[in-house]
């Protein structure tokens, strides 16, 4: 029996282990649970009974666990007087940006209202059909004309509310919102406000006044309790033409519980009849609409570049997100089935790029678009970025391979489509790079072979979002499952030399190189590896180092988000990192520029019927270092990731080349479990935990956690 089958309850484990301690001390070293972390709460199926019998029956079984032996010696050989031939460019931490999910809206932009503009059609049956289950009374809302997801202010008030076409401020829409004699009547919609942070509050309604007394009051009241009344303002209407109304509401301190819900409420009384549209509301802090914890969170991870790009990119129209944000139209994003509302476009991108000192890199859009329009959305961005001279990073399309993408091109179409796109690029900006769409690492020969007939471009892409829980092996253990998600990193690495040999073999594309525009560990479960847990974070740090030692052919590489996935999330108003947000900023701000030569004795892993798309992987470390210099030689870096699931490795780093200070800090993310993860309960439950350690002339003595990933920073 393995006990990698195994989960038992902490408390009896502890219970057992006491009981096996005294006949055998120096397996469980003075009454200590040296494996109780991997034992409890991991998901497994609880085999208790079983294992309580092997203890208590068979104590001289239970002392082969692979458990008890939970550390190993391992050493490593750093010689920092032998550098790679290459450079680690700052372009391999980059990340992702793409409107899907909350990453934009209800993210990263600071606009609290779904649906400002009163608008249908903006979700997907499915995607409707999700928010009803999760929020029935929205049913009622939908029954009175109202748009989703707002709702009325009293459900006893009936039918006030109509849709009015061909009437509006904002788009051919706006809703018609009438009063009762004597009575509030009015519209809500459920809001969580980052009180944790802020309590002024801005925002803005069009206004069309039709009859009755020119008076509209925005508040924001409790949630259900309309006759409680936290902060309002009311609006004086004037005139029978739409005008824009601003406010500014302030909410008493201690009103709303941080995390808990409010309501925002436009009302109307005396018989007032009105046409609604486009209403807003933000925290007063917005950074240029952008919310600022996430702007600072992002700026924190040092991005190079973000890609703005995805799914969404070919069935995007960039001339529906510039010009004033109020004439903007709400639409449906057909990748996704939800809302794109347009208010976060190409200036917005580009001013959140400014503020994380990153790149642009954008996804022209080679589904719905035209050679035409790519090139004056390079005109546009030229123009409005930088020195204006143009370079930028741009890619020709996103996984033009799939069928879910809009517009795809067959096989023997894509190439010519491409070319039609490199030419009109390059007319308006010479200078461009740019990607052209590649296959991922294990389907990429025949299309790769078909963009490999053209000329003009500077890259080629791909892509891994794996789904870590598929695998082929029959009922897998979830150790399995996780060795195999922590090993893909090391096949990936062997996958991109592939990919750049077939590159190499093509007469004319020798200067050309890989992108990895886009990698993430995914999975629907939440039960197994994948971005947003610890396991997720182990990943994150095997995946960077791969990049850092296969940096000289895929110079550029994209974190799948900055914001969600394996990013920055917001929830209930409240900002937080996952534990790979954590990972890939230890990484990004380590200046490491140059890999030095390293050799460690570690033992090493197979895997065989793993991960669908890659079942077969051969020779994975447990413990898996790249160390690398600075520019100038001062700062040696050592990026560690102990895949092991149950053992401290006890690792003697033996240094030459480099003579140390007599004291080396590190970082290390690490957790209890490898399914545990951040939320807005608890946002830094994981992330870099920071300690300093002594070092000798020739190295030091380090023991790196289970399940861990450390970057330790010696100076010269």
């Amino acid at each position: 029996m393995a006990v990698t089958d195994s989960a038992i309850s902490s408390r009896e484990y502890q219970a057992v282990a006491y009981n096996a301690s005294k006949h055998f001390p120096i397996a469980f070293g003075n009454g200590k649970m040296p494996c109780s972390n991997m034992l409890h709460n991991r998901g497994y199926a609880s085999r208790w009974h079983s294992i309580r019998g092997l203890l208590l029956v068979s104590p001289l079984v239970a002392l082969s666990f692979s458990c008890f032996a939970q550390k190993a010696e391992v050493t490593i050989n750093i010689d920092a007087s032998k550098p790679a031939s290459f450079k680690i460019p700052r372009s391999v931490f980059g990340a992702f940006l793409e409107p899907i999910g909350n990453s934009i809206y209800n993210g990263l932009w600071a606009e609290i209202l779904e649906n400002p503009s009163f608008e249908d059609n903006l979700w997907s049956a499915p995607n409707i059909a999700k928010m009803l289950e999760e929020r029935p009374e929205l049913e009622r809302s939908s029954g009175l004309a109202l748009p989703l997801p707002w709702e009325p202010l009293y459900d006893s008030q009936g039918a006030r509310y109509a849709p009015a076409w061909g009437d509006a401020a904002n788009s051919t829409r706006s809703l018609l919102l009438m009063s009762l004699p004597g009575q509030e009547t009015g519209v809500k919609q459920r809001v969580y406000l980052p009180v944790h942070r802020v309590l002024r509050f801005v925002g803005s309604v069009y206004v069309k006044h039709l009859s009755g007394p020119p008076e509209l009051n925005v508040s924001i009241r409790r949630r259900d309790h309309p006759e409680e009344i936290f902060a309002s303002q009311k609006l004086v209407l004037s005139g029978t033409t739409w005008r824009k109304y601003t406010y500014s509401l302030e909410v008493p301190s201690g009103k709303i519980a941080s995390l808990g819900a409010a309501d925002y409420v436009i009302a109307l009384n005396h018989e007032t009849r009105v046409l609604l549209d486009l209403a807003s509301l933000m925290p007063a802090d917005n950074i240029d609409g952008m919310d600022p914890e996430m702007i600072e969170m992002a700026r924190a991870m040092k991005p190079s570049v973000v890609r703005f790009g995805g799914n969404f990119t070919s069935a995007y129209n960039w001339r529906d997100g510039i010009g004033s944000r109020d004439k903007r139209v709400s639409m449906l994003n057909i990748a996704w089935g939800m809302p794109e509302y347009n208010q976060f476009g190409t200036g917005e991108f580009l001013r959140f790029c400014q503020l994380v000192g990153a790149e642009p890199q954008i996804a022209l859009n080679l589904g719905t678009g035209t050679p035409a329009d790519a090139a004056a959305w390079v005109a546009y961005v030229n123009a409005h970025w930088g020195d204006h001279h143009g370079g930028l990073l741009w890619e020709l399309g996103n996984e033009l391979w799939g069928t879910f993408q809009v517009g795809y091109p067959v096989l023997s179409r894509v190439a010519d489509r491409t070319k039609l796109f490199i030419n009109a690029v390059h007319a308006i900006d010479p200078r461009a790079r740019l990607i052209a769409t590649g296959g991922d690492p294990d389907t990429f020969r025949e299309w790769n072979q078909a963009q490999l007939t053209n000329q003009g471009f500077d890259y080629l892409s791909t892509h891994f979002v794996v789904p870590t829980g598929s695998v082929e092996q029959v009922d897998p253990p979830a150790d399995f499952i996780a060795k195999s998600t922590f090993a893909l990193p090391v096949e990936l690495g062997r996958k991109l030399r592939e990919i750049h040999q077939q590159i190499q073999d093509s007469p004319g594309h020798e200067q050309v190189k890989t992108a990895f525009t886009e990698w993430l560990f995914w999975a629907q479960d939440g039960n197994v590896p994948r971005y947003d847990n610890m396991a997720g974070a182990i990943g994150t740090g095997g995946l960077l180092n791969m990049l850092l030692q296969n940096a000289d052919i895929v110079p550029i590489s994209d974190m799948t988000g900055i914001v969600e996935f394996g990013g920055i999330w917001k929830k209930r108003g409240r900002v937080f990192g996952t534990p790979a947000y954590w990972v890939f900023r230890m990484y990004s701000n380590s200046n490491a520029v140059t890999p030095v030569a390293a050799t460690t004795n570690s033992q090493t892993y197979n895997i065989r019927k793993g991960e669908k798309r890659l079942p077969s992987i051969d020779n994975v470390p447990y413990l898996d270092v790249v160390p690398a210099l600075n520019t100038n030689g001062d700062k040696l870096t050592l990026f560690c990731v102990n895949r092991d699931l149950t053992r401290d490795l006890r690792t003697n780093v033996v240094v030459t080349g480099f003579s140390p200070k007599s004291s080396a800090s590190v970082q290390s993310v690490y957790g209890d479990n490898i399914l545990d993860k951040n939320d807005e309960t608890q946002p830094e439950h994981l992330r870099a935990h920071e300690i300093t350690i002594q070092v000798g002339a020739n190295g030091f003595t380090y023991e790196f956690r289970h399940e861990s990933v450390t970057v330790i920073e010696l100076q010269r």
